[in-house]
């Protein structure tokens, strides 16, 4: 039998997918709805202002990832394990009850996005999310979401729809290219916010926890860590760039029209172009289709980085009776989420955005101790940080900070 010989470029596809994993998982889940709210609210109302924001989170975004990964492959324990081990329990209980409350408003986001996917439809939210949570709940609790998980990211490619939609308007790119690399900075309480939204959800807390204790499970050796990296290198790049790719769309379409995005249905407007009477559904398949997945991972992640920095036993495999804290804070965390989300009167789409600027808010906290961690050669040896990443990490702290203190000041500078 003749053996069929794949071209070299095939071939080099096939090795790169096979290496494919957390890296980019963990990258795409930055355009889940609250990241969809908040770029498509970034590109109508800033236009192109904010491309140099996001080139600048992008290139943080490799450098915190690439962290994270090269930790859990030297150490091969998650992030929790290791501050619990290196500060202390003051600081761990510190970080946990940063990390919680990240994780709690992205849940409620997440949830949020399910509702307004609804509404799109005509279908309240009082029907949608507890529905969602329900039903995610049981499937996780009794550890039977692997297929719903893989229908769910083929759901969330239509994000790429943003991607060719600005292939089909041609947006003036000499201003586009101005915007990237002649900073403007407008020092106004909602740019800001914009701002720290874009941070938060391209860099969130959660995601430095989860792809750690991903690439520690994994137990790849770390004479293979260029496979971890590149899954990781490829996934963040890959991530940011339909992130920016949505910023271009809303700006050259909604921003330039005059369409400021307040709504789900707002933002699905700037589909028009590639899917014409399609937009909406298409919008909102993509809304819905990112906050189930992130609503089947983010409780579970964060359930898992509290119990493993306490001790707790945790894992699916167990019954409750022997991980009642596993299964306790799990369910807590989604109760409290679909509660928030079903009060009368929260404006969704808002929702969406603010929690991510709190996200931002909260990022340094994580960021200087996995910082500290990366750089103590009794744990990582000579795998830790190098001059660049810590030039970037300090650099993406050092900007959330001045963020966070500008919107504390800017009201009393001028008082609306």
């Amino acid at each position: 039998m003749r053996k069929f010989n794949q071209p070299v470029w095939l071939q080099k596809i096939l090795l790169i997918l096979g290496i494919l994993g957390p890296g980019l998982i963990t990258a795409s889940a930055g355009n889940d709805a609250p990241g969809i709210a908040t770029y498509s609210s970034a590109g109508s109302n800033y236009g192109y202002t904010l491309l140099w924001v996001m080139v600048v989170i992008a290139v943080a975004c490799v450098a915190v990832q690439e962290m994270a990964a090269r930790m859990g492959a030297v150490t091969g324990k998650g992030t929790a394990d290791l501050i619990r081990e290196r500060f202390g329990l003051r600081i761990t209980s510190f970080a946990m009850a940063s990390l919680l409350i990240a994780n709690l408003g992205t849940t409620i986001a997440e949830f949020a996005g399910i509702a307004a996917a609804g509404e799109i439809f005509g279908i309240s939210r009082y029907i949608t999310v507890p529905l969602a949570g329900l039903l995610f709940s049981l499937l996780i609790l009794r550890g039977n979401y692997g297929i719903i998980e893989k229908v769910l990211l083929v759901l969330t490619l239509s994000a790429f729809a943003y991607v060719i939609s600005v292939f089909i308007v041609k947006p003036d790119m000499q201003e586009i290219l101005e915007a990237t690399f002649r900073p403007q900075i407008t020092l106004t309480q909602g740019y800001v916010t914009t701002v720290l939204a874009a941070i938060g959800t391209t860099i969130a807390p959660w995601a430095i926890f989860y792809l750690q204790a991903s690439v520690a499970d994994k137990g790849r050796p770390l004479n293979k860590f260029w496979e971890t990296r590149l899954d990781t290198v490829f996934g963040a790049v890959l991530g940011n760039m339909v992130s920016i790719f949505i910023i271009i769309l809303t700006a050259a379409t909604l921003f330039k029209s005059g369409v400021r995005v307040e709504t789900a249905e707002a933002a699905a407007q700037a589909l028009r172009p590639f899917a014409g009477a399609w937009a909406t559904p298409l919008f909102a398949a993509g809304l819905l289709g990112a906050s189930l997945l992130a609503v089947s991972v983010l409780p579970l992640s964060t359930t898992y980085a509290f119990c493993e920095a306490f001790g707790f036993e945790r894992g699916l495999n167990r019954p409750m009776r022997e991980a009642p804290a596993f299964y306790t804070i799990f369910i807590a965390i989604t109760g409290l989420a679909v509660a928030i989300t079903l009060l009368p009167g929260v404006p969704l789409f808002q929702l969406m955005i603010f929690s991510q600027a709190v996200n931002a808010m909260l990022l340094p906290v994580t960021l200087v101790l996995a910082l500290v961690l990366a750089n103590d050669s009794r744990i990582m040896g000579k795998h830790k940080n190098g001059a660049v990443a810590n030039i970037l990490l300090i650099s993406v702290t050092a900007l959330v900070l001045a963020a966070t203190a500008a919107l504390v000041v800017l009201p009393l500078i001028n008082p609306i």
